[in-house]
């Protein structure tokens, strides 16, 4: 069953599909979203669990080390990677999302920065210790997906550690987006250009425990 609070981000994802442009939805929705006529659907008041849980097994430790948080929309998953003392960057290719996520934390020490996944600063490569990549990937379709894979994997540092979250679904299954769940093809895809796979995961959504999601682990050696 469709979540209500997906019905707008699946019509201005739509909308903005047929214009041949699979990234615009998002500003539309954070405008909205900020002017009181939509929903945020991952908008969800806190840190993803899946990540928390992960960070909690792993006793993540930031300290002097650098992470980046991708397509961080309004800052909850970048707020819980900086309170593990990461120096962090979080970036979104909306404005309304990144003014928001400042408004929403105006102390942070998160450096919130406009940016595009499928062209990001080339100063990024190779610059984070802990890059975390939560449902972006899923929310772009799949003409553009290996190219935002690709781009994820870059910014991570020698010796560095990407974590992946993502819905899950089967190889050759349909589906109606956003979002567009990863295989787990699409997920070990993301083991290139020196990343050596740690970790694959199918674990419970943790609202529903009928619900798959993938969990993934990635070092660069």
């Amino acid at each position: 069953m469709t979540d209500d609070r997906e019905v707008d981000a699946n019509r201005l994802a739509s909308e903005s599909l047929a214009e041949n442009d699979p990234t615009g939805w998002f500003e539309r929705l954070y405008a909205l979203a900020a002017a009181g006529e939509a929903t945020v659907p991952w908008d969800r008041g806190e840190p993803n669990a899946l990540l928390a849980g992960w960070a909690e097994r792993q006793g993540l430790d930031g300290a002097g080390k650098r992470a980046l948080v991708v397509g961080c929309g309004l800052g909850r998953d970048a707020e819980f990677v900086a309170g593990l003392g990461f120096r962090t960057t979080a970036f979104d290719i909306s404005p309304t999302a990144v003014r928001g996520a400042r408004e929403r934390f105006p102390d942070s020490a998160v450096d919130y920065v406009v940016a595009d996944l499928l062209d990001p600063p080339a100063e990024w490569a190779g610059a984070f210790d802990l890059v975390v990549e939560s449902v972006t990937v899923q929310s772009l379709p799949l003409p553009v997906r290996a190219e935002a894979i690709g781009n994820v994997v870059r910014t991570v540092a020698h010796g560095g550690r990407l974590v992946v979250i993502s819905a899950a679904r089967e190889e050759g299954e349909q589906v109606d987006g956003p979002p567009w769940p990863l295989t787990r093809s699409e997920v070990e895809s993301f083991a290139v250009r020196g990343m050596r796979t740690a970790e694959v995961e199918q674990v419970p959504h943790p609202g529903d425990p009928h619900v798959l999601r993938w969990r993934a682990e990635f070092r660069r050696v």
